[in-house]
C-alpha cells in the first residue's frame, strides 16, 4: 500500500469513528431530574388516562346540564286500519275510520320544577372535581416514582465509581507488590493477597455497572419513553447533600393535603348530594310540553290529494309521588349506610397516613444521623488510607494495613452515598404523603 493510500485510509477511519461517536452521543438523551419529571408528566400513560377521565366527566356534566333545556323532537307515524271499528245505532251498522292515517309534528318538553334533576347536576359537577383530584394524585405518585428512580440511578452510578476506584487501587497495589516481589522486597503471601484483593474487587465493579443499566430501564419505564432509548442521568448525589437537613423543618405534619384524603372528602360531599337527590324523589315535579302536528286520513295512497290538518297542544304535567312500595325509603337508608362506611374509611385512612408520617420522620432522623456519621468517617478514612499507602511504600507498613485502610475508605464512601440516597427517597415519600410534592417546571 502506498503512503498516500495509507494516509487516506487512516483519515477515513478516523472520520468514521468521529461520526459514529457523534451519532451515538446525539442519540443519548441527557436527563436532569427536572427533565425526567417534565417527560414523565407529558408521556406517562397513567397521567394521560387521568387527563382523559377529566374530559369524560366534563362531557358528562355538559350532558346533564342539557336536561335543563327544552327537548325538541320530530315525530312521524303511519297507521293502517286492519279492521275498522263499527258503531250500531237503531239497528244500523256504521263503520268508523279510514284505512290510512298519517301524522307528523314537533314536540317540545321542558322541566319546570325537578329538584332531583337539579341535585343530579350538582353531583356531576363534583364528578369533575373528583376526576381532577385523582389526576393530581396520579401526578404526585408519578413525581415520587420518578424521583426515587432517578435517585436510584445516581446511587448506582456513585457505587460504580466507588467500586471502580477501589478496583483501580487494588490493581495499583497488586502492581506495586508484584514489583517489590520481583525485586525480593515482598513475600509470596503478600503477592497472593494483593492478587486476591484485586480479583475480589472486579466482580463488584461489574455488578454496579449492571445496576446502572437496570436503574436506567426502571427510570425509562416510569417516565414513559422507549426502553431502547439511551439515557444519561446528569448530576450526582453530592448535589443533593445540601437538601439533607433538619427533620424538624416538617412542622406541618397534617395529612389534610393528601390526595387520597381529598378524594374521600369529595366523595363525602357527593354522597350528601346523593342523599338530597334521593330525598327529592318525594317532591312533586312540574313539566311543560308543547306540540304542533299535522294529520291526514285517506282510503288510498294518492298523497297529492291528501288534506293535512294542523293542530297544536300545550300541556302542564304535575306529578306528585304517593306510593312506591318503600323503594324511596330504602334508597335513603342505603345512602345513609354508604355515608357511614365512607366516614369509617376516612378515619382509617387518616390514621394509617399519620402512622406512615411518623415512621418516615423517624427513618429520616436515623438517615440524617447516618449521613453526619458517614461524613465524619470519610474524612478519617481518606487520611488513614493515605497514611497506610505511604507507610507501605516506604516499607514501614504491611499490606494487610493497606488493605484494611482501603476497605474502610470503600465502606465510608458507600455509607455516605447510601445515607444521602436513603434521605432523599424518604423525603420524596414523605412529601407525597403530606401532599406537597408539586412540580412547578414548565411543561
Amino acid at each position: 500500500m502506498r503512503r498516500t493510500d495509507f494516509v487516506k485510509f487512516l483519515v477515513a477511519a478516523v472520520a468514521t469513528l468521529f461520526v459514529s461517536s457523534a451519532v451515538q452521543a446525539q442519540d443519548t438523551l441527557h436527563l436532569t431530574l427536572d427533565d425526567a419529571l417534565k417527560v414523565a408528566l407529558s408521556e406517562n400513560i397513567t397521567v394521560k388516562v387521568a387527563d382523559k377521565e377529566i374530559k369524560r366527566t366534563e362531557y358528562a356534566k355538559k350532558g346533564t346540564y342539557a336536561s335543563l333545556f327544552p327537548k325538541i323532537d320530530f315525530t312521524g307515524s303511519y297507521q293502517r286500519a286492519i279492521k275498522k271499528q263499527k258503531l250500531f245505532m237503531m239497528e244500523q251498522e256504521i263503520t268508523i275510520g279510514v284505512n290510512n292515517t298519517w301524522s307528523a309534528g314537533f314536540n317540545a318538553a321542558l322541566p319546570l320544577v325537578n329538584v332531583e334533576l337539579w341535585k343530579a347536576i350538582q353531583i356531576t359537577g363534583m364528578d369533575v372535581e373528583l376526576a381532577v383530584e385523582k389526576a393530581q394524585g396520579s401526578r404526585q405518585d408519578l413525581i415520587d416514582q420518578v424521583q426515587q428512580a432517578f435517585y436510584g440511578v445516581l446511587l448506582a452510578q456513585e457505587l460504580y465509581d466507588v467500586y471502580k476506584e477501589n478496583y483501580s487501587n487494588a490493581v495499583d497495589n497488586y502492581n506495586d507488590v508484584k514489583g517489590k516481589y520481583d525485586t525480593g522486597l515482598a513475600s509470596k503471601f503478600e503477592l497472593i493477597s494483593a492478587e486476591v484483593a484485586m480479583q475480589n474487587a472486579e466482580p463488584n465493579m461489574y455488578d454496579a455497572q449492571n445496576n446502572i443499566v437496570l436503574g436506567n430501564w426502571r427510570l425509562k419505564a416510569v417516565i414513559g419513553i422507549d426502553l431502547d432509548q439511551n439515557i444519561a442521568c446528569m448530576g450526582s448525589l453530592e448535589d443533593y447533600e445540601k437538601t439533607v437537613g433538619d427533620v424538624a423543618a416538617y412542622e406541618n405534619k397534617s395529612v389534610e393535603n393528601n390526595s387520597a384524603i381529598k378524594q374521600i372528602e369529595i366523595q363525602e360531599r357527593m354522597l350528601d348530594k346523593t342523599y338530597e337527590m334521593k330525598l327529592a324523589k318525594y317532591y312533586p315535579t312540574l313539566a311543560a310540553q308543547i306540540g304542533y302536528s299535522w294529520i291526514a286520513m285517506a282510503e288510498n295512497y294518492k298523497f297529492k290529494d291528501y288534506k293535512w290538518n294542523p293542530y297544536s297542544t300545550g300541556t302542564l304535567a304535575l306529578t306528585i309521588p304517593i306510593f312506591s312500595g318503600g323503594q324511596r325509603y330504602n334508597d335513603l337508608r342505603q345512602t345513609k349506610v354508604q355515608q357511614e362506611q365512607l366516614a369509617l374509611q376516612k378515619e382509617d385512612a387518616i390514621r394509617n397516613l399519620e402512622i406512615s408520617v411518623m415512621q418516615v420522620l423517624n427513618s429520616l432522623e436515623t438517615s440524617l444521623k447516618q449521613y453526619e456519621a458517614a461524613k465524619k468517617t470519610i474524612e478519617g478514612a481518606e487520611a488513614g488510607y493515605d497514611i497506610a499507602k505511604k507507610r507501605y511504600d516506604v516499607g514501614s507498613g504491611t499490606l494487610l494495613e493497606l488493605q484494611d485502610a482501603q476497605l474502610g475508605l470503600l465502606q465510608a464512601r458507600l455509607n455516605l452515598n447510601q445515607s444521602v440516597y436513603t434521605y432523599m427517597t424518604l423525603k420524596s415519600s414523605l412529601d407525597k404523603i403530606l401532599g406537597v410534592n408539586q412540580f412547578n417546571g414548565n411543561e
